[in-house]
């Protein structure tokens, strides 16, 4: 299925070179990602999501995660409202491409932002051209919103550091060629005590501990770390700045998970609107029903004022202001929108809207999980109330 609506990007918001990236977009996305069967197996959708990076990146569409031109990014800062398209998109034919999309860049996002030339040389190109898989490593079974708390220790020993500890909840556990881990290195207390280090995949004492099997079925994993050793020049930044590299790239990619929350809820809306047509009812179509109407009005009108937000956080980022209020504010309306705007179209599909294997069925697995990762809705709303108070 085509979106059947693609003129918001005559919004203000975008620039001249941003309708012709959509419309380029839209095709690429009809020829490569129509109608695909949702996987299910494990295996299955381990090796999907490796094919997907690897066409991701042959589509040149990677470049866009990445920033600087001189490892293969396509500009030198990345440009949030075509991350934001690309996520968009991406959802809407297909949850496992967005996610393939946005792992590589949330996976090797510190790199390009605040690595050196080295490290950037090392690992940047293969990203880009979908070669290498990146994975970020932030999570504990004891800090998820909480990174103060992270245990996951890197003991310094001569020109370099021992890793011990667990991940939990990694996006592409398993299936990564590195691994961008965080880990406490004691030079403060709390978050400032926190270091930021590339681990490659096959680092001996680098275990996957468990595949973690969720309700949209994504690579996920819990890692251990056993005395895994790395050298300095895998650090990223400073000692003790881990935290700031975290947030750093967190702030890049949180507007871009209300944009995936679009893609999924343009989704439901579209294919609501093609059920409603056809669906016969007491001898008249579903559509023809005022309740009906009213639904769909309240499912468009969540849309818009989520995309309107959503695409004013990417502006503002685009323009070098810091948009902590609005990304908070965009990522917690989108994702807490999309999931209202699929519940009424899997109402709206009566039996068939709980069937597996129906669009809106697995949208309403999909939309779940992006009210959690990159900061629950509950901390945006803290994120929010904070900033309007210190203002």
């Amino acid at each position: 299925m085509a979106p059947t609506r693609t003129d918001f990007v005559q919004w203000p918001f975008f620039d001249a070179k941003h309708r012709p990236f959509k419309d380029e977009l839209d095709a690429w996305c009809a020829a490569h990602l129509a109608d695909q069967e949702a996987k299910e197996d494990r295996a299955a959708v381990d090796a999907r999501c490796i094919a997907l990076v690897r066409r991701l990146g042959q589509g040149g569409w990677l470049a866009h995660a990445v920033a600087g031109t001189a490892y293969g990014g396509k500009e030198a800062q990345i440009d949030t409202r075509c991350l934001c398209l690309l996520r968009e998109t991406l959802a809407y034919h297909e949850g496992l491409a967005d996610f393939a999309f946005a792992m590589q860049g949330l996976g090797s996002g510190a790199i390009s932002l605040l690595g050196t030339a080295a490290q950037q040389a090392q690992y940047l190109p293969g990203v880009v051209r979908g070669e290498r898989i990146a994975a970020f490593a932030l999570s504990e079974p004891e800090a998820g919103s909480d990174v103060a708390a992270l245990q996951c220790s890197a003991t310094a020993l001569g020109q370099g550091y021992e890793l011990n500890g667990r991940k939990t909840w990694i996006s592409n556990g398993g299936i990564a060629d590195f691994y961008l881990v965080f880990a406490r290195t004691g030079e403060a207390p709390g978050a400032r005590g926190i270091s930021a280090f590339i681990v490659d995949a096959a680092s001996p004492g680098l275990v996957i501990e468990e595949r973690i099997d969720v309700m949209a079925p994504h690579p996920l994993a819990t890692l251990r770390f056993e005395r895994v050793l790395v050298h300095e020049t895998a650090r990223i930044g400073a000692a003790g700045a881990g935290f700031k590299v975290a947030m750093a790239t967190l702030d890049v990619f949180r507007t871009s998970v209300a944009a995936a929350a679009l893609g999924f809820a343009r989704r439901a809306l579209d294919e609501s609107l093609a059920w409603a047509k056809q669906r016969k009812m007491f001898g008249q179509s579903l559509a023809d029903f005022q309740i009906t109407q009213s639904k769909l009005a309240e499912m468009a009108t969540l849309l818009d004022a989520a995309a309107l937000l959503t695409y004013r956080a990417a502006w503002l980022r685009d323009q070098g202001q810091s948009v902590t209020r609005e990304a908070a504010m965009a990522k917690m309306n989108a994702t807490e929108s999309a999931q209202r705007i699929i519940d009424m179209a899997v109402q709206m599909h009566g039996g068939m809207g709980v069937k597996k294997g129906v669009v809106v069925e697995s949208l309403y697995r999909e939309i779940r999980a992006l009210r959690i990762y990159e900061g629950a809705t509950e901390v945006q709303q803290l994120i929010i109330g904070r900033d309007l108070l210190k203002g």
